[in-house]
């Protein structure tokens, strides 16, 4: 088979040619070898940035580049081994087909450089491209081997020229897979290219000089032969390696320089990515900071925000506004029935429903927990009301919870600009305080602020701060002692212990004046300590004058019967005191107990076990039930002083109080009856069955040293009108 002149066969002429033996410059060899090496090291770079480059215009123009130095590599290295060729013959070359050579592997080239930009190439594409580069590779050495002219004719053995080609294939194939890992890793194997390119230098080389092994030589028989060494052939070698050198340095140039530039770009880019990302970071922390992340309201701190410029705002335009302070009602009893999650969503709803009834220029906030604020702009005051009953309206609306529909309600408290106060933290205290009125009232309510309101809350202040100092000096507060008869034996048997407070500059205050201010400030339990503590000890002083049966009543707050320090601050009473337990009797509310059945029952069992005597107090004025009452450890009951006072005017009065002791008797309970101030009232409850009585007929309230007169002369006190009337285990002596 001939091509461009060139014959592929076995079979060699047998009409008298002579075949010639040929050799190679070893330093041209050499030459084309390091040629070869450098177009595969810019080969590796260029791949890099074909790959990296972002915009198609750019990856192009690397394409090009690439493609020209690794062609124009490829072809100066064929053509320096071709100088490096020795034959005994004159050899000349045909610029045509040397230039149709050039043109050959610089188009396969091309495909290569288009294999390796692929974004993401498949195997596929690497072994069409390799096939095709290939070919192109071996198009190129043969198509410039056609361009020799001499009188010499070319063979070529096909079995060698299959070779050549299986190499320039498995050349391509490598140098793609190559390239595609150090376009992959081009930070960290930076030094294996190197040796890459160097492996790649002698794959190519050894296509070339596998195609030479497979060349024959024959020439017409009787032409001379001489070995003709051009003296050109070296410097024509040195010459085409410098410029390839020049332009693959050139090239290895350009690449460095778009890394550099292109380093430079991605630390740009990575300091802007920082900064966007610094900024969406402050975004998210002004956010954290300025809205609540459950209900994506505006928080407490916002709030203060939005609330002062609204102020000067409508200060400027003498422009009224309210602040409304919201408050769920119940809400704890939903986070403890249903958990919290169901409470979050509650207050989810709560906000989506008050932020539906606003108006656009209206603000609302979560200021914590169940608590949250409206400012809203009026043109009259009655639009305040208007508003605050829409938003309570709506909030009565079901709402399903964790598979049951509940239906809430809120409190509303308002503060009116600039009637109630001209600063913000004047109109959020009248606000709250008024808040604080609504839920008083019975909730679900509203309350505007009044004068009255702040002097009320002020007056509050001043005798929270007053109690706290009397009973840290233990100055001011003293007990009062009323009397309490047993009626089958005509003694004071029983004393209860009142607590009075003698008051500076409003003189005697009775408890309701500051139990409720005790209570309301987390400070029952403190005066209940003092109280049972002072009652001991003036059980002891007045056992040390003789009454040594005497007993007292001392009354336990609501509060307090849910502390579980309840029974050892009572057994430390009495241990200081001296006196026996069975002398003490501890008074609770019927409210007291119900409220808490099960805790209840375990503080009294354990005060129970101490022999102090547990009291029902106020019977009848709460729900107690009569099984609770069976369960309960009680020894007396107490009938409120409101069924008494309708003895004798009312019979229904008189049943309820014949049926309370006919009902105390069936548990085993004693009764005292409160509240006598008459002598039809004693022999009513005397004629049924009473135990004890308690009034204003038998004695007020009175001061210890005035209690200790009455029980060693009753008479004398205006105690005479109840017979028989004698103090118990008295001793005038």
């Amino acid at each position: 088979m001939d091509w461009l002149g060139l014959r592929f066969g076995t079979e060699l002429p047998a009409d008298g040619q002579v075949l010639l033996a040929c050799t190679h410059n070893s330093w041209l060899v050499l030459l084309a070898f390091l040629v070869a090496s450098g177009a595969g090291y810019c080969a590796f770079d260029m791949a890099e940035r074909v790959a990296h480059a972002q915009q198609p215009e750019i990856r192009r123009r690397w394409t090009w580049l690439g493609a020209c130095c690794l062609g124009g590599g490829i072809w100066a290295m064929h053509f320096i081994a071709m100088l490096a060729f020795e034959a005994p013959i004159a050899i000349d070359y045909d610029i045509p087909t040397t230039a149709l050579s050039l043109l050959l592997v610089l188009a396969v080239s091309l495909v290569g450089m288009h294999t390796l930009g692929r974004p993401s190439a498949e195997p596929r594409h690497y072994f069409a491209a390799a096939l095709t580069v290939g070919f192109g590779i071996a198009a190129m050495h043969y198509s410039g081997m056609a361009a020799i002219r001499s009188v010499a004719t070319q063979y070529y053995h096909p079995g060698m020229v299959a070779i050549s080609l299986g190499v320039a294939i498995a050349a391509s194939l490598a140098a793609m897979l190559l390239s595609s890992f150090f376009r992959e890793r081009s930070d960290s194997h930076k030094l294996l290219k190197i040796p890459a390119s160097l492996a790649m230098g002698g794959a190519i080389c050894s296509m070339h000089f596998t195609g030479i092994l497979a060349l024959q030589l024959a020439v017409p028989a009787g032409t001379e032969l001489h070995l003709e060494r051009a003296d050109n052939a070296l410097q024509l070698g040195l010459s085409l390696a410098v410029i390839a050198g020049i332009v693959l340095v050139f090239a290895f140039c350009v690449v460095w320089t778009d890394k550099k530039l292109q380093g430079k770009e991605r630390d740009l880019l990575h300091v802007s990515n920082l900064l966007r990302e610094l900024e969406q970071v402050k975004v998210k922390l002004q956010n954290v900071a300025h809205y609540d992340a459950l209900t994506n309201l505006p928080n407490r701190r916002a709030f203060n925000e939005f609330f002062a410029e609204k102020l000067k705002s409508h200060a400027e335009h003498r422009q009224s506004m309210a602040v409304m302070f919201l408050d769920v009602d119940h809400f704890k009893r939903i986070n403890d029935s249903l958990g919290h999650d169901a409470g979050d969503e509650l207050l989810k709803v709560v906000a989506d429903r008050v932020r539906g009834v606003l108006r656009r220029e209206d603000v609302i906030a979560r200021l914590g927990g169940d608590e949250f604020c409206v400012l809203a702009s009026l043109v009259n005051l009655s639009e305040a009301r208007a508003l605050s009953q829409r938003i309570m309206q709506r909030m009565m609306e079901p709402i399903t919870l964790a598979g049951r529909n509940v239906t809430m309600t809120t409190s509303i408290g308002i503060s009116l600009y600039p009637d109630d106060g001209e600063t913000c933290e004047e109109l959020l205290k009248h606000a709250d305080l008024a808040l604080y009125q609504a839920k008083g009232s019975g909730r679900n309510n509203l309350h505007f602020f009044s004068r009255h309101l702040k002097h009320k809350a002020t007056f509050e202040l001043q005798l929270e701060e007053e109690l706290h100092n009397c009973l840290a000096r233990d100055q001011g507060l003293f007990l009062a002692y009323q009397p309490i008869l047993d009626l089958h034996t005509g003694q004071v048997t029983k004393l209860e212990a009142l607590v009075r407070w003698q008051h500076p500059q409003l003189g005697l205050l009775p408890p309701d004046r500051f139990i409720g201010v005790a209570e309301a400030n987390g400070f029952i339990a403190k005066l209940d300590a003092w109280v049972l503590r002072s009652a001991c000890r003036d059980l002891a002083s007045l056992a040390a004058q003789g009454f040594h049966d005497l007993r007292v009543a001392v009354n336990c707050s609501a509060l307090n019967l849910s502390r579980d320090e309840l029974p050892d601050e009572v057994e430390s009473a009495l241990r200081e005191s001296g006196i026996r337990a069975q002398r003490l009797e501890l008074e609770v509310t019927e409210n007291a107990l119900m409220r808490n059945v099960n805790q209840a029952l375990l503080l009294l069992e354990r005060i129970r076990g101490l022999g102090v005597s547990i009291s029902i107090d106020d019977f009848g004025t709460g729900y107690s039930s009569l099984a609770y009452l069976k369960r309960l450890p009680l020894d007396t009951l107490k009938v409120d002083r409101s069924f008494v006072m309708d003895i004798p005017g009312t019979r229904a009065g008189m049943e309820i109080v014949q049926a309370i002791i006919v009902m105390a008797h069936t548990l085993q309970l004693q009764v005292v009856a409160e509240g006598v101030e008459t002598r039809e009232q004693l022999e009513f409850l005397r004629a049924h069955g009473c135990d004890f009585i308690q009034g204003y007929l038998l004695s007020r309230p009175q001061p210890l040293a005035v209690i200790e007169e009455f029980l060693r002369h009753p008479h004398g006190l205006g105690a005479s009108n109840v017979l028989p009337l004698r103090p118990a285990d008295s001793n005038p002596a």
